[in-house]
């Protein structure tokens, strides 16, 4: 069976010593931890990796002996360390040599029972210590296969050894204790003055913090939002969703509660940057709106805005009232859609001209808003875009509640001809027989809706048209604001600059192989890819929109049914 030995690239210039790790039956394989120098005590070795082993759960033991011929002088070194495996039991006894003037290792094992090197093939494969231990390891997505899901496991408890090792690296050749490590941190544990600044100044923080967001939440679920109207306004604007949003954002990151494991300190590391990144966003755009005046030329260039629309909409209502396209509608119906609608536009210049003096003072408030965040400014705009467009909104719910009523109107009337009923307690359609007066009203009633159904039917489709593009821009929108929400910034960014800290999986390099000697293999990690990357660690959104399939659109449409903006409670979604 082959030996595979993995040793870290950092001690391959370590003084002669003993190799301590984590020794793998089930893959027959050895992971080498650090190289313990001389002088040293067994027994303090022995109390010391038990302290580890409590600390890590993982059993830290002895497993060998390392021996570097440039740094010492003394053959009889090797026999000295050979014997030390009468001392540390471990079967079996790893040894292995750095030759003097020779690219080549020597590596072999010691069978205690018979006392004689066993030659067998060994693999000698080198890793970075501190990559291995700052990457987290993603399983691959595709585990069909009995062996690929075995390779992962076997690569998983490498990456978990070397990262549950943690307490074993805080010791350097500065500390005053009786054993001295070689490791990736024995030339001065890493450290940053920001970082431990920050960590300290963070406690504080988070304390304000949590005591802030215990206010706003006891406003948030207090009762009286829950009264009509402020409830009915809360569930349906798009800003206050994304209020709520960010509160449990602002919730999740100043929680006092640790993290458990490597997916939620990366959720709560995304959380952080997005928010940073959205209320730096929602600054600019803010400094943005009140240099030079942009807010009053916002506020001018409205009313007129607002009256083009309104104009375009009275000369479409006039070609309706006509003979749009030739075609010859009912002119009573015309007439009377007709005046309807475009009284509704009056009443609707009257209101904008109304609140033309207030709307610079509107706006210069609502541009604050921006401070929460571009997210909440983009809801804003939503909201104001539907209200600003409340009369395509009105024109089109007439329209199809018509239109409606006509199509089922005619559906009832087509089962009368054919004996037919909708049964509304069984929900089904069932046999009935009817008398003359009721085939004769009904066959009035269907000659009528059915003539009058094309001069509803183009209103109808006019104003689902508007207010379809309506909704199309809103969505544009609201597209954005779920991007900014759900994009995990941190990680991206942790991709880009640290790529071996999301590890995909490994390759290996071989570096030298001779015939007597152990093949030396280099593992390098692969990162995961940008796309793997916003999958795994996407961030949930409120996503308050409906997902409507394209044939449950398309017969909304067709039936009049109306397409709300949001969702309903107990709708069901194909």
């Amino acid at each position: 069976m082959v030996l595979k030995v993995f040793f870290p690239t950092c001690c391959s210039s370590a003084e002669s010593g003993i190799l301590i790790g984590r020794w793998i039956s089930e893959q027959n394989s050895a992971i080498i931890l650090a190289v313990v120098h001389f002088p040293f005590i067994p027994v303090q070795v022995k109390q010391y990796l038990s302290q580890v082993q409590q600390v890590t759960k993982i059993k830290v033991s002895v497993l060998g002996s390392w021996s570097n011929s440039k740094q010492e002088k003394e053959e009889s070194l090797s026999k000295f360390l050979e014997d030390l495996g009468t001392i540390f039991v471990h079967e079996p006894w790893i040894q292995i040599s750095k030759e003097r003037d020779s690219k080549f290792w020597s590596c072999s094992t010691l069978q205690k029972e018979t006392n004689s090197s066993k030659e067998e093939e060994i693999i000698l494969v080198y890793y970075d210590q501190r990559k291995v231990m700052l990457s987290q390891l993603h399983p691959p997505a595709d585990t069909t296969t009995d062996h690929k899901a075995d390779d992962a496991s076997k690569l998983a408890a490498m990456f978990d050894t070397v990262a549950n090792s943690k307490i074993l690296f805080m010791t350097d050749r500065y500390d005053d204790g009786p054993i001295k490590l070689t490791h990736w941190q024995s030339d001065g544990v890493e450290a940053s003055i920001i970082v431990e600044l920050l960590k300290q100044a963070s406690v504080p923080a988070c304390l304000l913090l949590t005591f802030l967001l215990s206010l706003t939440s006891v406003v948030y679920k207090s009762r009286m939002l829950k009264f009509w109207p402020l409830s009915f306004f809360w569930s349906k604007l798009s800003t206050c969703e994304q209020l709520g949003h960010r509160l449990q954002h602002l919730q999740i990151i100043s929680s006092s509660k640790k993290a458990q494991n490597q997916s939620q300190l990366m959720r709560k590391a995304n959380i952080f940057v997005s928010l940073l990144i959205d209320v730096a966003l929602g600054i600019l755009l803010m400094s943005w709106l009140y240099r030079k005046n942009r807010i009053g030329h916002l506020a001018d260039t409205l009313i007129p805005v607002a009256d083009h629309v309104a104009e375009e909409l009275q000369d479409l209502l006039q070609w309706l009232m006509g003979a749009p396209a030739g075609l010859k509608m009912n002119r009573a119906l015309d007439q009377v859609l007709g005046r309807f609608f475009l009284y509704h536009i009056h009443l609707w210049i009257s209101y904008i001209h109304l609140m033309s003096p207030f709307i610079e003072m509107i706006l210069w408030y609502v541009g604050l808003s921006a401070c929460l965040g571009l997210t909440v400014a983009l809801c804003i705009l939503s909201d104001i875009i539907a209200l600003l467009t409340f009369h395509i909104y009105c024109f089109y719910v007439y329209g199809a509640r018509l239109y409606c009523l006509k199509v089922y109107g005619l559906s009832s009337l087509w089962r009368l001809f054919r004996g037919k009923k909708w049964n509304v307690l069984r929900q089904r359609v069932d046999s009935c027989s009817y008398d003359l007066d009721q085939l004769f009203i009904g066959t009035l009633l269907f000659t009528i809706l059915l003539f009058l159904l094309p001069t509803t039917a183009l209103y109808y489709l006019v104003f689902t048209l508007l207010r379809l593009l309506v909704v199309v821009v809103q969505g544009l929108i609201h597209l954005l604001v779920d991007l900014i929400d759900s994009l995990p910034l941190y990680s991206i960014i942790l991709r880009l600059c640290r790529s071996y800290r999301l590890a995909a999986g490994v390759k290996f390099r071989v570096l030298e192989q001779m015939h007597g000697k152990p093949l030396r293999l280099l593992m390098q990690i692969n990162p995961l890819s940008y796309g793997s990357v916003v999958q795994t660690y996407r961030l949930p959104t409120y996503s308050c929109y409906p997902k409507d399939s394209w044939r449950s659109l398309c017969k909304k449409l067709f039936l009049g049914e109306l397409i709300y903006p949001w969702k309903h409670k107990g709708e069901k979604q194909d």
